[in-house]
């Protein structure tokens, strides 16, 4: 966390931005509810905004889809981990699209600059931990898993 709550929201908002962007421009994602799901897919866990405000402002499904992509914060960072491998491959195929570009913007940005405190073997394990998540979401867009592949390939982690 920043530690200005107004510096998060903007941080939060661009990060937002960046996975949306991923899915339009590199994904070729036209569908308005993944796209909106994107945008709002780290809302519930990084705000107070609730499932129920989600529904009023985006409709059920648009709801529905950022709940299927958001962590449950009660449990354990850990066990958090776990789920998403565990989800990763039963979840639908809009929250697939939704995850495979959040996980695509983050290596990339851990590629980019590696945070204060984080040894290399840190970044390789979460390399690692997001190549068995991805595994999970295989056959759901080529462009995005393509992209993934790279960057897996790049520290020698098979994600097929």
């Amino acid at each position: 966390m920043l530690p200005c709550p107004f510096l998060q929201i903007i941080v939060t908002g661009c990060i937002m931005c960046c996975v949306a962007n991923i899915l339009t421009q590199e994904a070729g994602i036209i569908d308005l509810q993944v796209i909106q799901a994107a945008l709002l897919h780290d809302t519930v866990e990084d705000t107070d905004t609730t499932y129920e405000e989600l529904v009023t402002e985006f409709g059920k499904d648009v709801a529905d889809l950022v709940m299927e992509v958001t962590d449950d914060k009660s449990l354990p960072k850990e066990e958090r981990k776990k789920q998403q491998i565990v989800h990763s491959s039963v979840t639908s195929h809009k929250a697939k699209l939704v995850k495979l570009a959040d996980k695509l913007y983050n290596l990339r940005d851990l590629k980019r600059a590696t945070p204060r405190g984080w040894t290399e073997d840190r970044v390789y394990e979460y390399f690692q931990w997001a190549a068995d998540v991805v595994r999970g979401m295989r056959g759901t867009n080529k462009a995005l898993e393509d992209s993934l592949n790279v960057l897996f390939e790049e520290r020698n982690i098979s994600f097929l």
